[in-house]
């Protein structure tokens, strides 16, 4: 068809800045194919260029923050001068905002639900119904937890946002949403919804997880109304791997009181009685940091600085729009979040397209898919369970049958997440292997269940 229901240019090719994109992968037949990874989402390939950082760097490796030589002070000064540039990235406020180091985005967010616990008192997070588990279960035993609502297509109800916020009349201390669901690709309005916190005295937490490596990033001062208060995410979702997250918040909040966890490089002072912590963001880095991860991590930044984070987005835009662009003609199959129908709509979203097909279960298609074409994906509820059966209209009784029996098969989905270095010719290639599926259901249905 050569009707363009978005308009789109060829998207240039990123492939050289990557290692691995040629690696075959054995079909079912026999032979063997380039691999095609639609799995972004959960992680990504690595970036030549942070490859080459993490070689160049590691003869100067030492400890950081420890010791007095030469390869010590190197080490130390890289570590915290990464603090500067990730900070930079996402236009975090240099004198009213620190960098915190940590594992990934779920460490972040428990780090931050463990500061805001008040042991005493039950006070109110307003979180919502799009989270992955990472910004739901930290926050479930510690606070009064309440969602705010999605509409049909799993996009968020900035009009019950206001409405709880007016019915808990000020007594929301923190409202944490995604920057972008890693089930439907929506992105959030963060800012609209940081004003809005803020007019009613609450702060605001993003899980930036699946919107920093996607989209350009801007936390904006801390005197704005518009202020994000507090930003989480993770370098193995930004192409740089290696265990490192990332929180930031204002450097006061972490002053105040002591570390969630104690040890080595938290205590400026130790008696037998008493203790004198560090300053943040000292304190809050209990152990040996992990440097090579965090010298991984500002190479990526650098690089996806250099490309430009306009041109990221527009580039995974592109391969979004011309996706649904064919899969929109496909009968047969259920898209979840909707299917964008104009450049606004389509604008909203990062690259991220789930879906099932009828008659069959998700699993099974996924395996068809990387059996036949080499082509992975994910499938299942993503760590964001209430959310997909929210999607599914998967009642509450359905879910306690499954919690009794958790042997069945699970409910869920299929999902296709783009990055930076995935093609045209590459969504070209999932088409054809979906449209072989959606047209060839029943077979497909035996072949996998019975192996012939």
């Amino acid at each position: 068809m050569n009707f363009r229901f978005f308009p789109w240019t060829q998207p240039t090719n990123y492939g050289h800045l990557f290692l691995g994109l040629d690696t075959r992968v054995p079909l079912a037949a026999g032979g063997s194919v380039p691999g095609i990874n639609f799995d972004n989402g959960a992680t990504t390939p690595p970036f030549l260029s942070v490859l080459e950082e993490i070689n160049r760097f590691a003869p100067l490796y030492g400890s950081v923050h420890r010791g007095a030589g030469y390869k010590s002070v190197v080490s130390s000064q890289i570590y915290e001068q990464a603090r500067t540039e990730v900070l930079k990235f996402v236009g975090g406020d240099s004198r009213t905002d620190v960098v915190i180091f940590v594992k990934n985005t779920t460490e972040a967010i428990n780090k931050l639900a463990n500061h805001l616990w008040n042991k005493n008192k039950k006070e109110v997070i307003l979180t919502t119904w799009m989270e992955h588990h990472s910004n739901l279960l930290p926050w479930r035993e510690k606070f009064h937890l309440d969602y705010i609502e999605i509409d049909e297509q799993g996009r968020l109800r900035m009009d019950d946002l206001r409405a709880k916020l007016e019915l808990y009349q000020g007594a929301v201390k923190l409202v944490t949403v995604t920057g972008a669901s890693n089930v439907t690709g929506h992105r959030n309005p963060i800012h609209k919804i940081a004003e809005l916190s803020h007019r009613y005295g609450a702060k605001i937490c993003v899980d930036g997880a699946q919107l920093v490596p996607h989209a350009p990033v801007d936390m904006r001062p801390s005197h704005s109304i518009e202020h994000i208060d507090f930003l989480a995410f993770s370098a193995h979702k930004m192409y740089a791997p290696f265990g490192t997250g990332v929180l930031i918040g204002p450097r006061a909040f972490f002053e105040q009181g002591a570390p969630d966890y104690q040890g080595g490089g938290t205590a400026r002072m130790v008696t037998p009685d008493r203790v004198l912590w560090y300053d943040a963001p000292g304190k809050e880095e209990a152990g040996t940091p992990n440097l090579m991860g965090v010298v991984a991590l500002v190479a990526a930044v650098r690089t996806l600085s250099a490309i430009g984070m306009k041109k990221v987005l527009q580039h995974e835009e592109g391969l979004l729009g011309y996706a649904y662009e064919q899969l929109r003609w496909m009968e047969g199959i259920t898209f979840y979040g909707g299917i964008p129908l104009n450049q606004q709509q389509l604008s909203q979203r990062i690259g991220v397209i789930s879906f099932n097909v009828e008659g069959l279960f998700h699993e099974d298609v996924a395996e068809y898919l990387a059996k036949e074409g080499g082509i992975s994906v994910r499938n299942g509820c993503f760590c964001a369970q209430p959310y997909v059966q929210r999607l599914l209209h998967i009642s509450r009784q359905e879910m306690e049958y499954h919690m009794a029996n958790p042997s069945l098969p699970h409910p869920g989905m299929v999902r296709a997440s783009l990055a930076l270095y995935n093609t045209k010719a590459e969504i070209d290639s999932f088409l054809d292997v979906l449209g072989r599926i959606v047209s060839s259901r029943p077979r497909i249905f035996r072949s996998l269940r019975t192996g012939n």
